[in-house]
This record gives C-alpha cells, structure tokens and sequence, in this order.
C-alpha cells in the first residue's frame, strides 16, 4: 500500500472512526484502525463488534493494499503533523509516514486478521434530514433506562411509519418522545430499538453536518450513511446492531388529560426547580404546588438539616384546572426542561399519583413524561 494524502483528509477520517476503537484487553487488534485502498479512495474502519465506522478519504493510490495500526498512536500523531501532504506506505507490517520533515514508523497488524465489518445489501432504505434527526436523537438519548434487566429499555426506539418517524426512550420513571415528519411519504414502515451508545454516536458525528442520511435496515442491524460531496458515493457508514425484544406499550403510558395545565417562562422554571434542589435532601423532592384561583405555582422544598425554600411563579392557568400538590425528583424535571428548546413550557400534572408532561408551548412534535413521587 503507498498513498499520497491531504493531512486534513485524513485527519478528518481519524477522528471519527477513533471513536469506536478502544481499549480491548481480549481481542488488541480491536484498539487498531484499519487502513485499505479502495479505487481513488482510502477506507479507515473500525468496529467494536456492535459497532463498525468506516471513512473513504479522497487520495491518491498508488499501490493497493491494507494494513491496521493503532488508532490512539496514529490519530494523535497526524494530528501534530503540518498541514501538507502525507505519504503513507506499509512494509512488512509497518506503516511509514512521511510529511515534510517528518518521518515515522508505525508497527502494525496484520489486516487479514481484522474483524469484517457486516454489510446490509438490501437497496431499499428510508432518507432523514441529518439536523432534525440529530437534534430528536439528542433530546431523547439520556432518558434509556440503564440497568440491563430489560434490555429493550436500554436503547431508543424507532417506529417509522409512512409520513414520520418516532424517537422514544424510557426507563420507567420517565420517557421522551420526539416526532419528525417527512416531506414525502415512505414505502417502509418498521419499528426497531437502536443501542443507546449507537444513538451517541450518531449525534456526535453528524450534528454539525448537513443533507440527507440514508437509513438501510436489516432484521438485527442498521446502516446510516452520509454521502460524500458531489460524489455518488458514502464518505460516512455507520453499521449497529439493533436490541432484541418487543419496546413496550408506552402509549398507554402517556396520559390523554389532565387535572391541572399550566404555562410557565421555561428558564424561570428551570432556575427555580435548580434553587429549590439546594434543600430536598437525598430524596432530591421538589413539591409542586397549583393554585388555579390565584395563577401561582409553588416551588417548595425542605430539610431537616439544611433549611427550606419556597418560591411563586406568575403562570397561565387553565379555567379547568384543580389545586393539586405534587412531589417530584428535581433532578428528572431538570433533565425535561432542560432538553425543551421553546421559551415557554406546558406543564401538565395528574395529581400525587398519576404522570407529568412537559411540552414546548406551540411544539407538539415533542413531549417528555416524568413520574411523581408517590407520598408515603
């Protein structure tokens, strides 16, 4: 293999598949990146056996050939390298890179022995704009459950029907649901659970992009692609495993009225809940307290050894609303809020018992459900 490549081509390429390779004590070429030739085109792949990423550089070729080099080495020494071209050539399981003055050799790993990164060979597939997909993944993500003991909780649903798409993560205390709704309507309808770690990954690769993301499904994997600029070709694969087993009914879950609407500035809100956590002790309770004849709502928490506070909001209260008390984690209504992107925010409450809903006022494309505290 000997290629001639731009260093911010590369460098480009490095940064993002280094993100998957890591320390793997069992299997050490999994801490490696693996570099081959492709036509005009070096290809850098990595994988962590649920995860593969592979990156085409534009470069030119002239020898083929492959080889895997350590990706922490490799990425953080063409990052220190000029911005000039870089040669790069293997022998005898050795990578040499050469860049102005520089002139390094790399030891690697036979290619032969890298894991294959699956591919998905069915041609139909669904297209997303990158932005909002992005931005939906990234208001949901932090919301899947954590503990293994239902698996399909650990990851983030995707119900695709003909004209939207359905992002939705729980973990039982609390659940967000974003909404996207394509421009033209897809011959695809399918539903699959993405790991969360995928759906990280997604974001922080694609969230400064621009365009269309192409979707191709398998029965237990996925492959989003980003195309190359003028070039009918992917410069970006992401393949993932999907999470066996059935996402539960959470429709159900979402309650269809409630006992007390009300409509609050959201950074108002959001400081007051923050000022009140100061006081709730290690059960993090925050109540919160409706008064529909008055249009306030109360901020309260205590504790025995720290003190109390208390705090009245000005909100728009609806005429059907009920006095009620509420008693939540402040830390769940702070991640709710916190992911609401409007100016103004719909709290809808059920009494000590029943569901919580956060919305954006004028925004139904998202909602985020939180459970109370039930009083003892």
């Amino acid at each position: 293999m000997k290629i001639i490549i731009l260093k911010e081509n590369l460098n480009a390429g490095l940064n993002i598949v280094g993100r998957v390779a890591g320390k793997n004590l069992t299997l050490p070429i999994l801490n490696n990146i693996l570099l081959s030739t492709e036509q005009n085109f070096l290809s850098l792949s990595s994988t962590d056996l649920e995860l593969g990423i592979k990156y085409w550089c534009l470069g030119k070729i002239e020898k083929e050939g492959s080889l895997t080099v350590p990706a922490k080495i490799l990425s953080s020494f063409v990052n220190l390298l000029p911005e000039k071209k870089i040669e790069i050539e293997d022998k005898n399981q050795t990578l040499y890179i050469n860049c102005e003055n520089n002139k390094t050799q790399i030891k690697g790993l036979d290619a032969k022995d890298y894991p294959i990164i699956p591919k998905i060979e069915d041609e139909t597939f669904v297209e997303l704009d990158i932005a909002p997909f992005c931005e939906g993944l990234s208001q949901v993500v932090d919301f899947a459950a954590i503990n293994q003991a239902r698996p399909e909780l650990s990851g983030v649903y995707l119900n695709f029907q003909k004209d939207r798409v359905q992002i939705t993560t729980t973990d039982s205390f609390r659940l967000a649901e974003k909404t996207l709704y394509f421009e033209e309507k897809i011959n695809k309808e399918c539903s699959l659970i993405l790991p969360q770690k995928t759906a990280r990954e997604l974001v922080n690769i694609f969230s400064e992009k621009t365009g269309k993301l192409k979707l191709h499904f398998s029965p237990n994997q996925i492959l989003f692609e980003y195309p190359m600029a003028e070039m009918q070709r992917p410069q970006i694969q992401i393949i993932s495993r999907l999470i066996e087993g059935d996402y539960p009914d959470y429709q159900s879950i979402i309650p269809k009225k409630q006992e007390a609407r009300v409509v609050l500035f959201k950074n108002e809100l959001l400081n007051q809940i923050k000022t009140a956590s100061i006081f709730s002790g290690k059960g993090n309770e925050v109540k919160v307290k409706i008064d529909p004849k008055k249009k306030e709502v109360e901020i309260f928490s205590q504790s025995p050894e720290l003190g109390e506070n208390r705090a009245i909001l000005k909100g728009e209260i609806s005429e059907e609303s009920k006095e009620l008390e509420t008693v939540f984690n402040y830390r769940f209504l702070v991640d709710g809020l916190a992911n609401i992107k409007s100016s103004k925010v719909i709290f809808e409450l059920n009494g000590e018992d029943g569901p919580a809903v956060l919305r954006p006022e004028g925004d139904n494309n998202y909602l985020y459900v939180v459970m109370p505290i039930k009083a003892t």
